[in-house]
């Protein structure tokens, strides 16, 4: 084992920010980006276009059948019309043709049948459009996550990413089903209306046209205003689910410091924006409908009465007119459609956009297309001349150069923030380095693939890690491929089948999603049992012991000296006394190592790790 490394500041890796409650998250109320970002979202889509091209198709049919209807109906009003005008003037055989009348109803009704059928597949042809659509997105998400380094996750709030893959991706799959099929109708509708009331009047729909840029201004100003109404409420409901998750994460805090009131408190002031916001956004947003159907009557009163002086006049039938004022109401409704959408359409694109961030984030280097693999799998390390930092301004560590022979057991101590955890993240390769390179077997990390480097990695962290199911399921996830019998060696090993035979359930006890019905202690010993059985040729232990009481702690070394042997293993410790028998100490400081050898040789230099030792066992005595 060697060691250079000259003297240089040291910086703690940044903190893992926390974020709000899984799930709770709210998607953006405006998109910084509505033209682009909406554009890409449609190119995202381009793999349906054959399904979105059927999707037109039937949305025309099924309008063209629709709007084809009032003007249809309008013959059957002059049917009942002309016949009781000529009863009342005395025509002879005067009265209502119901055979024509008859044959006119049938016509409209099948019209708007057949009408409704397509309306439906289109319907469900664009459902599956969707769901394909988001299916992807998902994928493509899972797929980036999963390539995206380790640096990334340091600087994201755990809620808000989250947030982003949860949450986002809900309200684009939402919007998209709700806005698309609606905004093309709505559309397709106006344009069909259109033409048919120039067919019947060119004078009443010019009447009925005076509607909408009276309707775009009005719409422009509420939504202007609702926009920044909607950004305050969920903003203060942001601040309110981060209120309510560190209260109920710390309940049993706030209770033991008697912070009751305090947290109702402020649980009732954020509470109170909250509403206040939340009611002014619903309020000016709720302005829309009714000023519509205000903008819609002025111009059917319009049409009306300038409709009635025409049929006075003989320009235009009772029919046509009764037909006009039906697509009247047909026009201004897809338009109230569209603007009760804008908001919809808003948001589904913002959380597109942050959709986006994600996928555009810069991945961590790929593995190289031609790995490397060892000639001979013997856990020997090297470092050569290793530099990094996390921040570039606040180098850590610079110049590191050390060599862990094989089966040796290198124990790594120091104060808090000196680079102990770093220096084992940099051998899985979690962190790209700035200079130097790192060996494993003699080949340089860089060149192997990251799963052929981690495959022969067990790491046990401080922070255990397990998921909702069975203990034995727990354990397995070591190696997937192990018997029932490796399974329960391994836990004998490391003696949780000490405690496991005590449970009703025995091997088959449910883990809940938090581990809740097992003791710190014991979400040790798991952890260490799924390291033992996928038997890896490199070992690190990171605080492994930090949670087990002392006649565990005392068992596990066991258990560890077993696992440890004819394995390269780096244990980082805080409790001294679990690497007395280690074949390297390294102590470090500032992210250098300033001493080496063993424990003995350690106690007797009375340098820094004297010290250390002296503060942990000494002092308490």
């Amino acid at each position: 084992m060697s060691t250079t490394t000259p003297p240089r500041p040291a910086t703690p890796p940044p903190p893992r920010m926390g974020g709000g409650m899984p799930g709770m998250g709210m998607p953006m109320g405006k998109a910084e980006n509505f033209g682009p970002s909406a554009r890409r979202l449609v190119a995202r889509m381009r793999r349906e276009r054959v399904a979105l091209l059927a999707v037109v198709v039937l949305g025309v049919i099924s309008v063209a059948f629709s709007v084809a209807g009032p003007k249809i109906l309008g013959h059957a009003t002059d049917i009942i019309f002309e016949g009781v005008l000529g009863r009342m003037r005395g025509t002879a055989g005067a009265g209502i043709d119901f055979a024509a009348l008859a044959e006119v109803l049938m016509w409209v009704m099948g019209l708007y049948l057949v009408s409704s059928l397509f309306g439906w597949w289109q319907g469900r042809v664009l459902n599956n459009v969707v769901q394909r659509f988001v299916f992807r997105l998902r994928s493509d998400v899972e797929d980036k996550i999963h390539r995206l380094p380790l640096r990334y996750f340091d600087g994201q709030p755990r809620g808000e990413l989250l947030s982003r893959v949860t949450n986002d991706i809900d309200n684009v799959s939402t919007t998209l089903t709700q806005t698309l099929s609606q905004l093309l109708t709505s559309l397709l509708t106006v344009i069909g209306v259109l033409v048919m009331m120039l067919t019947i009047s060119p004078l009443l729909t010019l009447i009925a046209l005076l509607l909408i840029p009276i309707s775009v201004v009005a719409t422009g100003r509420i939504r202007k205003r609702s926009q920044a109404l909607f950004v305050a409420q969920w903003k203060h409901t942001g601040a309110l689910n981060a209120h309510i998750e560190e209260a109920f994460t710390g309940h049993q805090l706030v209770k033991v410091f008697g912070r009751q009131r305090e947290s109702e408190a402020e649980f009732k002031r954020r509470n109170d924006e909250l509403l206040g916001s939340a009611m002014g956004a619903q309020f000016v947003s709720g302005l829309i409908m009714p000023m519509m159907m205000f903008l819609s009557n002025v111009s059917y009163v319009a049409v009306a009465v300038v409709g009635g002086l025409r049929i006075t006049s003989g320009s235009m039938s009772l029919g046509e007119v009764q037909a006009f004022i039906q697509y009247s109401r047909q026009f201004t409704q897809p338009l109230t459609q569209v603007a009760s959408m804008a908001n919809l359409m808003q948001s589904g694109v913002a959380s597109a956009e942050r959709v986006f961030e994600l996928l555009d984030a810069e991945e961590q280097e790929p593995d190289p297309a031609e790995a490397s693999l060892p000639a001979e799998r013997r856990g020997r390390v090297e470092f050569e001349h290793v530099s990094f930092s996390y921040r570039a301004e606040q180098p850590l560590i610079e110049d590191l150069s050390l060599v862990a022979e094989p089966g040796q057991t290198v124990a790594i101590v120091g104060p808090t923030g000196a680079g102990k955890t770093t220096l084992v993240n940099l051998i899985m390769r979690f962190y790209e380095l700035d200079a130097g390179r790192i060996t494993l077997d003699g080949v340089d990390i860089t060149a192997l693939k990251r799963e052929d480097l981690r495959s022969q990695t067990g790491m046990v962290l401080q922070d255990t890690w397990l998921f909702g199911g069975t203990i034995r399921d727990n354990i397995a996830y070591g190696n997937s491929a192990a018997t029932e019998e490796e399974i329960i060696a391994a836990a004998r090993a490391t003696y949780v089948d000490r405690f496991v035979r005590t449970l009703p359930d025995g091997y088959d006890t449910v883990i809940d999603e938090e581990a809740t019905n097992v003791s710190a202690g014991e979400k040790q010993l798991l952890t260490i049992a799924r390291a033992f059985l996928a038997n890896p040729s490199l070992l690190i232990l990171d605080e492994a012991t930090s949670s087990v009481d002392t006649r565990t702690e005392s068992l596990v070394q066991h258990a560890m000296a077993a696992l440890r042997s004819s394995r390269t293993s780096f244990v980082i410790a805080h409790r001294l006394s679990t690497i007395r028998d280690a074949d390297v100490i390294l102590v470090m400081e500032s992210g250098q190592i300033v001493e080496q050898g063993s424990h003995d040789e350690l106690m007797a230099a009375e340098g820094a790790y004297h010290r250390l030792y002296a503060a942990q066992f000494a002092a308490a005595v």
